[in-house]
């Protein structure tokens, strides 16, 4: 094992992949010599050449429609969205072209394309700059969606979208960056699809991914103080989905509390808060609680972004409410 950033566990799997199969090419606003807005990319176009690392237009539209040929005629793009809120541009292609081919041209056609999106809030770069928008492809069929809370899945994640035959959205936390884990030397994937029990307990079931799993885990920790033991789910990914996780733990824990980064209404929230109803309703024991964005533009003011962002006391107090009051 090595303890390594979370940037550093992307850069690694994509040199990875990059050496492992020629196929493998890198796109995006100044992925090559400037090494990407968050330096994920640096030093890789010295090592590959400006052929498969690729500065592009700042057109999103434009690129992400050239990756989506690109993957049809036998290459695996991954393409770098400079902040996720860019990814708005190039619905179109995603939408309507990648997520849809494989499902109108069946065996005739693949999309091995990988689409990396920096997102979420805490930086203070305002409403364009701080968005949560997985919410939009958790909702389109066809596409799948990968969302890494630790710097050793952020690594095994992008491996296994990189191989995967499918377009994947691949979300990551720009807060997540700078944050340190163990990541096994040599290759390894980790599985789209397959979320884990990250901290065991039988009160209340907390299900998160990307940095509120980070959030969750601290609630946990304050909750215990108070002799209540959390459970927290990490999904990992957020299509495929994997409910049965999720299920033994709300039937276990008998309450549960979701949270995500987004805005709370029509969320990823919403979405599993309801299917924990419908396959878990004879085992609640309370109503399911959602912590989420506040429904408004991301504040660029410090104080207001705090305010309008969830995090782990939020998480913690719904986690309480249910336990003490049901």
């Amino acid at each position: 094992m090595s303890e390594i950033y979370y940037s550093h566990a992307i850069r690694e799997a994509l040199e990875e992949e990059l050496e492992r199969d020629p196929d493998v090419i890198l796109l995006g606003e100044d992925v090559a010599e400037y090494g990407g807005a968050f330096k994920v990319t640096a030093g890789i176009v010295e090592k590959f050449g400006p052929e498969r690392v690729r500065n592009t237009p700042i057109s999103e539209n434009g690129f992400v429609g050239v990756a989506v040929g690109a993957a049809l005629t036998g290459l695996r793009p991954v393409v770098e969205i400079m902040f996720m809120d860019f990814i708005t541009l190039a619905m179109d292609q995603l939408v309507n072209h990648a997520a849809k081919f494989r499902y109108m041209y069946g065996q005739q056609a693949r999309v091995p394309l990988v689409v990396r999106c920096p997102a979420g809030a805490g930086r203070c770069y305002g409403p364009t700059h701080s968005q949560s928008l997985e919410r939009y492809f958790f909702a389109t069929p066809g596409l799948k969606v990968a969302a890494p809370a630790t710097a050793h899945d952020a690594k095994g994640l992008l491996k296994a979208a990189i191989r995967d035959d499918d377009p994947v959205v691949f979300i990551e936390s720009k807060l997540l960056y700078g944050k340190r884990g163990e990541v096994p030397d040599g290759d390894y994937v980790v599985p789209l699809g397959q979320a884990e029990v990250v901290r065991k307990g039988q009160d209340v079931a907390i299900v998160a991914y990307s940095r509120m799993v980070g959030e969750a885990l601290k609630a946990a920790e304050a909750l215990e103080e108070h002799d209540v033991a959390a459970e927290v789910i990490d999904l990992k990914t957020l299509c495929p989905l994997d409910m049965a996780t999720v299920q033994r733990s709300v039937e276990k824990c008998g309450r549960a509390v979701v949270a995500e980064e987004g805005w709370r209404t029509g969320g990823i929230a919403a979405e599993i808060s309801a299917q924990i109803m419908e396959r878990c309703f004879d085992y609640l024991q309370a109503p399911i609680r959602r912590v989420a964005a506040l429904d408004v533009p991301v504040p660029c003011s410090e104080p207001l972004e705090r305010a309008a962002t969830p995090d782990w006391e939020r998480i913690g107090r719904a986690a309480a409410d249910i336990v003490t009051n049901y």
